[in-house]
């Protein structure tokens, strides 16, 4: 069974930065599309990070020049930089694999890990 486990959560003032991970078990997730996503509490699941095989990454406006998303396919890695942190960027953070038209507007995936909790105090 495929087991996505995300770590580097934690919290942080406005401006800091956090940097997550995300790996894999049993998977070679390199062929397909890896996603980072967030649902803050009474929020829907949204995404802030696509990334193809070929590691061409997309993002919303939301988060765009402030978040990096990465992966090391070799190690089976998925990576998401955070900077210029908000309040606003607080919630639970989740990694996915084979998202589906690997958009960060689907919000879904064939497999998800548990999440990792992300907190901006002001």
């Amino acid at each position: 069974q495929v087991q996505l486990v995300e770590s580097g959560g934690g919290s942080v003032q406005t401006g800091g930065s956090l940097r997550l991970s995300c790996t894999a078990s049993e998977y070679a997730w390199g062929p397909y599309c890896l996603g980072w996503f967030r649902q803050a509490p009474g929020k829907v699941r949204e995404g802030v990070a696509v990334i193809a095989s070929n590691g061409r990454a997309a993002y919303p406006g939301s988060v765009k020049g402030r978040f990096t998303a990465s992966r090391d396919n070799s190690k089976n890695m998925l990576y998401l930089e955070m900077n210029s942190l908000r309040p606003e960027d607080s919630g639970t953070y989740y990694c996915a694999a084979e998202v589906v038209s690997c958009s960060y507007l689907s919000t879904r995936a064939n497999h998800w890990g548990q999440g990792t909790q992300v907190t901006v105090s002001s």
